[in-house]
């Protein structure tokens, strides 16, 4: 098998032994990269979307389409020790997120968390490494997920030397599905990128998934519509509602978006969400009307391939009473991504039981 091994001017920098590993860069086969467009020559980077059409909605989609948010890299190998080296060129740190969810990696084995996290150095600048031991010389499928709030120049695994590594498992629906939205599509604030409500409803599904949350900066326009328009796609999902600069906005952008995706998909099942939320008031209900509205609309124009999911009842879950599902009022723990991924992924069933042809 023809593996190539990375290039000998990225320099390996790490604080544990690396005499028994092999060195691979993530980006060439059998890796498999999902989510990310690959970088380019030597100054490039991974990408979200072409850096074309991020400068053409704006400058804030711009600063944030090489974060590296719903990135993923998958393979299988009967290696114990699995090891990461990457080279950052941004390093997100905010006082609300854990530095493990905005600028770590997390690992799945068989599709199983297993207390995998590479857990970054805080101090860190421009990237770091990390190892991680498991007990098992049994082949296994491997997913390793990207920072949710920083950006990657370069990726490195290394592996027991001697050990075996080959293509992943295909996902069981090849296309993805596409998520648009404001900082909580992005990510914020999950304690590690697996706990995104995309990765989980992923994992449930065996489905690929595509995260185009730039927070702040999803205000649904024209340019990022007709982009996204463009991506053959199993599903799309959109809540950009906490973005939106006041209703008025949201009215004038919601449905615009929604038939610009419409007319060069029209048999696309389309997710529209309201902004997560525990607690309503005045202006969280009127943008859920006009969200509403623009799902009642398509419905009696005979469009059948519309869901629409409740921000507000979806984030009461289990319990009424329990509104520990924020870090700050707005943006999602863990549990709350739980909650997300169950509203979510329940309407991605009731999709993929009705539509055979995805």
């Amino acid at each position: 098998m023809d593996i190539s091994k990375t290039d000998s001017n990225f320099t390996v920098n790490a604080t544990f032994d690396i005499s028994g590993l092999d060195i691979y860069s993530a980006d060439i086969e059998p890796f498999k990269i999902y989510g990310l467009i690959l970088p380019e020559g030597p100054d490039g980077v991974f990408k979200r979307i072409p850096t074309k059409n991020a400068k053409e909605v704006s400058d804030k989609v711009y600063s944030l389409h090489t974060h590296t948010a719903g990135g993923r890299v998958r393979f299988k190998t009967n290696s114990r020790a699995i090891a990461i080296f990457a080279k950052m060129h941004s390093v997100g740190k905010m006082s609300n997120f854990s530095i493990t969810g905005s600028a770590g990696f997390d690992m799945y084995v068989n599709n199983r968390f297993n207390k995998t996290v590479f857990t970054p150095p805080f101090d860190m600048s421009d990237g770091y490494s990390n190892i991680i031991w498991l007990s098992s010389k049994e082949k296994k499928n491997i997913e390793i997920n990207f920072p949710l709030y920083s950006g990657v120049k370069q990726l490195l695994i290394g592996l027991e030397k001697g050990s075996s590594v080959s293509e992943p498992e295909g996902y069981r629906y090849n296309k993805p599905i596409v998520y648009y939205g404001s900082s909580i599509t992005q990510g914020g604030c999950a304690s590690r990128p697996g706990n995104t409500y995309q990765a989980v409803v992923s994992r449930r599904f065996n489905m690929d998934f595509i995260n185009l949350g730039f927070a702040g900066a999803a205000k649904a326009e024209r340019k990022i519509a007709e982009y996204i328009s463009g991506i053959d796609m199993n599903i799309f999902v959109y809540d950009y509602d906490h973005n939106a600069d006041n209703p008025e906005m949201l009215e004038k952008t919601h449905k615009r978006m929604f038939d610009i995706i419409r007319r060069k998909n029209p048999t696309l099942p389309i997710i529209m969400m309201t902004r997560p939320m525990f607690y309503s008031d005045d202006d969280t209900e009127k943008r859920a009307n006009i969200i509403k509205g623009t799902y009642e609309n398509a419905l009696k124009e005979g469009d059948s391939n519309v869901y629409f999911i409740d921000g507000v009842k979806m984030m009461h879950g289990f319990d009424t009473y329990n509104d520990g599902i924020t870090v700050d009022s707005w943006h999602p723990n863990d549990y709350g991504f739980a909650l997300m991924a169950k509203a979510v992924g329940d309407t991605v069933e009731k999709i993929l039981v009705n539509r055979t042809d995805l």
